[in-house]
């Protein structure tokens, strides 16, 4: 179960009643997909969730992606068939 950052009490009540943010972080589902929200890229993207809720796929259509972070593997595959 993942935990929820830390709201000012009005903040963290007005984000649980539109979005359903506390709750469903605890639940590890995402706020915005409703998907589940257990995997991510890296340790930064598993703190954004306990802040917005984002799952990794919601995380990287709202924030991008450093396509940098990707090693890019060339293959070169000869293969004859008789």
């Amino acid at each position: 179960m993942a935990e929820p950052s830390h709201k000012a009490q009005p903040l963290e009540d007005l984000l649980e009643r539109v979005y359903g943010r506390t709750s469903s972080i605890r639940s590890n589902v995402c706020v915005f997909c409703k998907k589940d929200a257990t995997e991510f890229r890296d340790a930064l993207s598993r703190r954004e969730y306990s802040i917005s809720g984002l799952c990794q796929d919601c995380q990287d259509e709202v924030f991008g992606v450093d396509e940098s972070e990707f090693i890019e593997v060339e293959l070169d595959i000869n293969v004859t068939i008789d």
